[in-house]
């Protein structure tokens, strides 16, 4: 696992597309694990800050007592749809994997608990120049950046 120090470390240019698109807009989805094992999907706030991907949860919500409980996270951008004619121009969509660390109360904002995400893949699919191929880009700690292209 990293921090996301680290990804920007090994790969500065694909981590600031991944943030950018993570910073575009305030809301995200996030997906934990309920007690039986099934999928939750939340949404749900994230920041970079000082080399650190945090994100908080409400106190009692559901989404922090799945990941106290077990701390495997999915983590998504914002989606936004390629524009008509303008295909070329979408940004794209990441994602983030992990696990969360519980890291105390918030310090700002509303009362909740934050968590630090120890990453293990970090995803950005998007169009090629030419916007006619998907371009799924994924880097893990183990294996770094990987890249493939599909009609």
């Amino acid at each position: 696992m990293a921090t996301w120090r680290e990804v920007e470390a090994a790969e500065p240019a694909f981590a600031r597309r991944v943030r950018e698109l993570f910073d575009a807009h305030r809301h995200k989805t996030i997906a934990t694990l309920r007690a039986d094992g099934s999928p939750r999907i939340s949404g749900i706030e994230a920041v970079f800050d000082d080399g650190e991907l945090s994100f908080g949860s409400m106190p009692h919500a559901r989404k922090g007592a799945d990941l106290r409980r077990d701390p495997r996270f999915a983590l998504h951008s914002a989606t936004v749809d390629p524009v008509d004619g303008a295909e070329a121009d979408w940004p794209g969509e990441a994602k983030i994997a992990g696990r969360a660390v519980a890291a105390g109360a918030t310090t700002e904002g509303p009362e909740g608990d934050l968590f630090h995400a120890d990453v293990t893949e970090v995803v950005h699919t998007h169009l090629d120049e030419a916007a006619t191929k998907l371009v799924v880009e994924w880097w893990t700690p183990s294996n770094g950046l990987r890249r493939v292209e599909r009609d």
